[in-house]
C-alpha cells in the first residue's frame, strides 16, 4: 500500500531530549522538568497557526486540561466539559491506536512521544493533527501527561 500524505510521524523519545521534540517551548515552567522558555515568546513564522496546550492529570481519573485551539482543533465549543473518552473517540481508529500505544510506553518509561495522528472533528472535515506529548513526574512517577497539538501544515487544506 502507497503512504498518502501526511507520511506518518510516530516515535518515543527520552525526557532528556525534551527541548528538541519541543521545539515550542516547555508548557510548565518552574513545576516540571527543565523548564524553558514560554509559548509566548515563540517567533511568530515558527508557530503553527493553531497551536494547543493540552494536559492530562493521571492522578485524577485522566482529567484533561485544554487551551481555546485544541477546542477548535477537535470542532468543540471553547471550555466544554470533554472526557479523555470522548475525545480519543474522535481519532481515526488506526491513529487511536497507535496513540494508546505510545502513551502507554511513554507513562510506564517516562518517555515523550509524537504522533501524527487523523481525528474526526465534531462539526468539522477530518484533518491530521501532530501530537507532541511528555510526562510530568513527582519522584518516581508519572503524574501528569502535557504537550502540543497543532494542524499538520498543508495536510488539512485551508485553515479553519
Amino acid at each position: 500500500m502507497k503512504q498518502t500524505y501526511p507520511l506518518p510521524v510516530h516515535h518515543s523519545w527520552p525526557l532528556y531530549e525534551r527541548d528538541r521534540f519541543f521545539e515550542l517551548g516547555q508548557l510548565h515552567g518552574n513545576e516540571a522538568l527543565d523548564p524553558v522558555p514560554d509559548l509566548d515568546t515563540i517567533v511568530a513564522p515558527m508557530r503553527p497557526a493553531r497551536l494547543g496546550q493540552w494536559e492530562c492529570d493521571l492522578t485524577d481519573n485522566n482529567r484533561l486540561t485544554w487551551s481555546d485551539d485544541v477546542y477548535d482543533i477537535f470542532g468543540i465549543p471553547r471550555g466544554a466539559a470533554v472526557t479523555r473518552e470522548e475525545s480519543v473517540a474522535l481519532y481515526g481508529e488506526p491513529s487511536r491506536a497507535a496513540m494508546e500505544k505510545l502513551r502507554a510506553y511513554a507513562i510506564k518509561h517516562r518517555r515523550g512521544f509524537t504522533i501524527d495522528v487523523e481525528i474526526k472533528p465534531a462539526q468539522a472535515p477530518r484533518r491530521w493533527m501532530r501530537l507532541i506529548a511528555a510526562p510530568v513526574c513527582a519522584d518516581d512517577r508519572v503524574i501528569r501527561l502535557h504537550g502540543l497539538k497543532f494542524l499538520v501544515p498543508d495536510a488539512n487544506g485551508p485553515e479553519f
